[in-house]
C-alpha cells in the first residue's frame, strides 16, 4: 500500500498529520493511527500490526485488528492511498 502522490505525511509531536493535495483536507493520527499507517506503508500484513499493537499499548487482540480495519477502511473510502 503507498500514499497518492498528491497526499504528504507528515510526523508530528503527537503522531502524524496526512494532508490531501487534492481537496485541501487533513487528517490527524494519533500515537495507534501512526503506527499502523507506518506499519501498512511498510507493507506489513494487518495480523502482524494488530499483534504489534497488542504490545505496544496493551490492548486486547480483538480491539486492535478492529482498529487497524477501521483505520485501513477509512484511509480506502477517504482515496489517500491506493495498493
Amino acid at each position: 500500500m503507498q500514499l497518492r502522490e498528491d497526499v504528504s505525511l507528515v510526523d508530528t509531536d503527537y503522531g502524524k498529520v496526512l494532508l490531501d493535495g487534492g481537496t485541501g483536507e487533513y487528517w490527524e493520527l494519533n500515537p495507534t493511527g501512526s503506527l499502523v499507517l507506518t506499519a501498512l506503508l511498510a507493507g506489513r500484513p494487518a495480523q502482524e500490526i494488530a499483534a504489534m499493537l497488542c504490545s505496544e499499548f496493551d490492548v486486547d487482540g480483538d480491539r486492535a485488528t478492529a482498529d487497524v480495519t477501521d483505520l485501513l477502511t477509512a484511509l480506502r473510502d477517504a482515496r489517500l492511498v491506493r495498493p
